[in-house]
This record gives C-alpha cells, sequence and structure tokens, in this order.
C-alpha cells in the first residue's frame, strides 16, 4: 500500500481545490446519467469555471509554479491549464465536451496531486509557500447553489 502524500500545510487549501474538481468530474457524470438537461449542467459548470477554476489557476500560474518555472512539469501543468480553458470556453457544450472537461480536469488534478506539487513543495522555501497560502481565499461552496441537478 502506498503511503498518503505529506502535502505541505501551505498548499492544502489548494489540494482541497482539487477535491472540489474531482466533484466537479463526478457531477458532471451523474447529472449525464440521470438524464439531466446539458443547459443545467453547462450553467454549473460554466459558474464552477468562473468562480473557482480561474482563481485557483491564477494562484497557481503567477505564483506556485514561478516556484521552478522551466520544469517539465510545470510547463505540462500550464498546458493541461490551457486546454481546460478552451474546453470550458466552449459556448454550447455537448455531453462530449462536458465529459472531456471531467476527465482532463481529473488527469490535470491527479499530475499536480502526485507529481507536480511534490516537486514543488521540496523546491520552495519557507517564505513562497506562505505567499501561496495567504493568496489563497475560498470562494463560495460549491454545493451553495440554487440547481443541485446532480441530487
Amino acid at each position: 500500500m502506498t503511503a498518503p502524500i505529506k502535502r505541505h500545510i501551505s498548499l492544502q487549501p489548494l489540494s482541497r481545490d482539487h477535491h472540489d474538481g474531482l466533484l466537479l468530474k463526478w457531477k458532471i457524470n451523474k447529472g449525464i446519467s440521470k438524464g439531466v438537461e446539458l443547459n443545467r449542467i453547462q450553467k454549473y459548470v460554466d459558474w464552477f469555471f468562473t468562480e473557482h477554476l480561474m482563481p485557483h489557476f491564477r494562484i497557481e500560474e503567477e505564483h506556485l509554479f514561478s516556484i521552478d518555472a522551466e520544469s517539465l512539469s510545470v510547463k505540462k501543468a500550464m498546458q493541461q491549464h490551457k486546454e481546460l480553458i478552451d474546453l470550458f470556453n466552449v459556448k454550447e457544450k455537448d455531453d462530449v465536451t462536458l465529459i472531456k472537461i471531467g476527465d482532463l480536469l481529473e488527469e490535470h488534478i491527479r499530475f499536480e496531486e502526485r507529481v507536480l506539487f511534490n516537486e514543488l513543495q521540496s523546491k520552495a522555501t519557507e517564505a513562497e509557500l506562505k505567499e501561496v497560502e495567504a493568496l489563497h481565499h475560498k470562494g463560495v461552496s460549491c454545493d451553495v447553489v440554487e440547481d443541485r441537478f446532480w441530487m
């Protein structure tokens, strides 16, 4: 059995954001499997992108990734961010696009949690990690929305 990853306390809020991202994939899949109208799912996905994902990406890109900006892992994460932004920006999302968003988001989160964050926390100074932590402001809960289509 693999030992759990010991995440630096300053990166734990970003890891909790990742949990919300994994839940987004589950919500998308649940909504599709229940035959929920795609516009309802899309509305939530668009809200999640604006309110949660983009602020999260900004913290990572502007503060965390600069710890080792030239590493292949950071470059991979930046490319995944771009691909995710492109998918989220599709105006009329069909079920295939929504599933792609969930799948790529999960792949990206697993990569950051298992590889990138470990690399960065081993290279970062305590001051760099504290700066990242200070910038993170938890937004509105992902479950405080009118249309809980996944229920």
